[in-house]
């Protein structure tokens, strides 16, 4: 099926962008410190170094989401718990990169870019979501004898008659 295609692309896409956006913050700080370039004020070398952390702080965590959709492309099931946030939170923020992508810059490549990981980590998502019924369904083995005992005489096999709400009240 597509899963696991689609688990291996997205990571390799998530790596890729960690170090890109590393390297682009990483590259953006060193050219405001050597330019001694300030925004309202604002020191030169604490941009510089608050956009190296930047960049370090996003590309990790565009590594953590990586991690987790290569465990889930080599396990082959879907994510859950932190995983899931994780994965969850990057198509959020893939979406509003987009959105500014689109409005601010303007730059259809690179909102198309933002737009086919978003569609890549829903997809990876939406794949490996549960097949098995409501989780109030009733289990297999009911009763103290399990599937293979004895029934209840008063209980058919199929299904109870659905619910019907009573007649509206008429006006008085």
């Amino acid at each position: 099926m597509v899963r696991r295609p689609v688990a291996w692309i997205l990571t390799v896409v998530l790596f890729v962008e960690a170090f890109g956006v590393a390297a682009l913050n990483w590259f953006l700080g060193i050219v405001a410190d050597r330019q001694n370039m300030s925004l309202a004020g604002i020191d030169p070398d604490a941009m510089s170094v608050s956009s190296k952390i930047g960049g370090v702080v996003f590309g990790l965590y565009f590594l953590l989401c990586a991690v987790v959709a290569l465990l889930v492309a080599v396990r082959d099931r879907a994510p859950a718990g932190l995983g899931r946030i994780l994965l969850i939170s990057v198509a959020v923020v893939h979406g509003l990169l987009a959105a500014f992508a689109w409005a601010m810059v303007e730059g259809k490549t690179g909102f198309v870019f933002l737009v086919v990981v978003l569609g890549l980590v829903v997809l990876l998502l939406m794949t490996y979501d549960r097949l098995e019924g409501p989780s109030d369904a009733a289990p297999a083995s009911d009763g103290p004898h399990g599937s293979d005992g004895p029934k209840d005489p008063e209980q058919p096999d199929k299904d109870p008659a659905p619910i019907v709400p009573p007649p509206a009240p008429s006006p008085s």
